[in-house]
């Protein structure tokens, strides 16, 4: 293949010395495009601590990408990167450059195979306690709250719509949530809500009429829903939830960012 080369160190497969070889030009549109990921079946990571962290979360990598100087810094990660995958490129700095998606790539990359996460509906009983986005887009506010709620003890996430759940922002910023979370993705929460057993679905809403978050005590399981950024939650979700809760608010600010919406309702009922 165009641009490999075989390096004398025995700890690795191929040297990749162009940026026009075909498999950096897959990587990068797999960091690129959603849809493409979705063709492929296929998500990178970047990174040597979320790369470790999803081999320790029992994620074998496709394929392995390092530079020198990260093999150099980033050593034990490396082995235990290694250990898990038997395809394996050293890069140039300027080829990480490339197909990074950060301002100082660390030097190490792996693409792996899409999860299956329909795991969680095995798992989900009318003590569950969920988290249901409706149409977020940021990646950001995604991984945030998917993080949140891995460390407060949640069940699962059920996602309709909205952003990529392998966008690379939001997998960094779950922070390796994402591998040890239950998640199930619909084009519309209704569809996942079908397949809840008797669960209260919960509204967060800014709306000064609604039951204060702090005053709504769960008896049994339950699915609180977080909408998207501008726009809340959708009117055909809202008409499946039960109950319709709001974060008081003493300031002259009328709503707040979805992920921090979201860290307060999910303390509050955790």
């Amino acid at each position: 293949m165009h641009g490999l080369s075989r390096p004398c160190n025995t700890n690795v497969r191929m040297k990749i010395q162009s940026k026009n070889n075909d498999k950096i030009k897959h990587i990068s549109k797999l960091v690129l495009s959603s849809s493409y990921r979705r063709e492929m079946g296929l998500f990178v990571l970047e990174g040597a601590r979320l790369c470790v962290d999803a081999v320790r979360s029992d994620i074998s990598p496709d394929e392995f990408y390092y530079t020198y100087e990260a093999k150099e810094k980033y050593a034990a990660e490396f082995d235990e990167i290694s250990e898990k995958c038997e395809n394996i490129y050293e890069i140039d700095k300027d080829i990480a450059a490339k197909i990074s998606d950060t301002k100082s790539p660390q030097g190490f990359f792996t693409v792996n195979k899409a999860l299956d996460k329909s795991i969680l509906f095995d798992k989900i009983n009318n003590k569950s306690k969920l988290v249901a986005l409706d149409n977020v887009q940021n990646p950001d506010n995604l991984g945030a709250i998917t993080r949140t709620a891995e460390a407060l003890g949640y069940d699962g996430m059920l996602i309709g719509s909205g952003c990529d759940i392998y966008n690379p922002k939001a997998l960094r910023a779950s922070m390796g949530a994402f591998f040890r979370l239950n998640i199930a993705r619909a084009e519309s929460l209704n569809e996942l809500f079908d397949l809840c057993p008797d669960v209260d679905i919960i509204a967060t809403v800014p709306d000064s009429d609604a039951l204060s978050i702090t005053d709504y005590i769960p008896d049994k399981g339950f699915a609180v829903v977080i909408g998207n950024e501008g726009n809340g939650i959708s009117d055909d979700v809202l008409k499946r939830c039960n109950v319709k809760t709001t974060i008081k608010m003493k300031g002259r600010a009328e709503s707040l960012n979805a992920a921090a919406a979201a860290a307060i309702v999910l303390w509050e009922l955790s």
